[in-house]
């Protein structure tokens, strides 16, 4: 997969890109991560890419041209994104169908906004909350690691994607390791007992447990609880 990344911060983005699972994911050439200086099409001494708006107002807006010649010498990917808080919001459906994709590209905006023509040759906007940010470099970071683990092999077991939290609408299970006690805190026995049947319905209990009490929402969204996990919230009580 090629992911194009068209920002005034390459480093940033390009260092954050290089490290954990996605740096072992570039370097096996499962995911082509390009990221382009938006300054490098800037012809003036100071490499300028923003101005003061017309109409006037507070702080600076990133030109247009800096943008459209980017996007021209480069071809980058598309769907072309524009990160910002108009978008549609990140969430782990959006995920998967970005991971399903050949390439996609995300441009990250500065300052106040970037020039309203720039939506002109964008596809879309994505936004990854309802917050403000300095600019949308931490935004695609976001976008790169929860896309990149989903691509086919950047994940050394894919069973892991499968069962993490929104994977199937549900907030994941409680995990531990070693020891089973630990100042006073027991490994639940379930977890011990060799039952992996047993076990499987202990998770999905818990994962069912902690989605109603930290986010009911998503229970809602899915229409409720089906009468086999009204049977596994009454056999398993839920961790304390």
């Amino acid at each position: 997969m090629r992911i194009d990344i068209l920002t005034i911060f390459p480093t940033m983005v390009d260092g954050f890109a290089r490290q954990s699972l996605l740096g072992k994911a570039r370097e096996r050439g499962l995911l082509d991560i390009r990221v382009h200086d938006l300054r490098q099409a800037a012809e003036d001494p100071h490499r300028s890419v923003d101005d003061t708006p017309y109409g006037g107002g507070a702080g600076m807006v990133m030109m247009a041209e800096p943008i459209f010649v980017t996007v021209e010498r480069v071809a980058p990917p598309r769907p072309l994104f524009l990160l910002g808080p108009g978008g549609r919001r990140l969430d782990q459906e959006l995920v998967k169908d970005l991971a399903a994709l050949e390439g996609f590209s995300l441009l990250c905006g500065r300052y106040e906004g970037v020039d309203e023509r720039v939506r002109a040759i964008v596809d879309g906007e994505l936004s990854i909350g309802d917050y403000v940010l300095a600019g949308g470099e931490v935004a695609a970071m976001v976008v790169l690691e929860a896309v990149g683990r989903l691509v086919p092999g950047v994940m050394g077991n894919r069973s892991s994607a499968e069962e993490e939290s929104f994977a199937d609408g549900l907030l994941e299970y409680p995990q531990y390791t070693k020891p089973a006690s630990f100042r006073g805190m027991e490994v639940p026995e379930v977890l011990r007992s060799g039952d992996h049947g047993k076990i499987a319905r202990w998770r999905r209990a818990q994962a069912l447990h902690r989605t109603l009490r930290d986010r009911p929402d998503l229970i809602e969204a899915r229409g409720g609880l089906t009468p086999e996990e009204e049977r596994l919230l009454d056999e398993f009580p839920p961790v304390v």
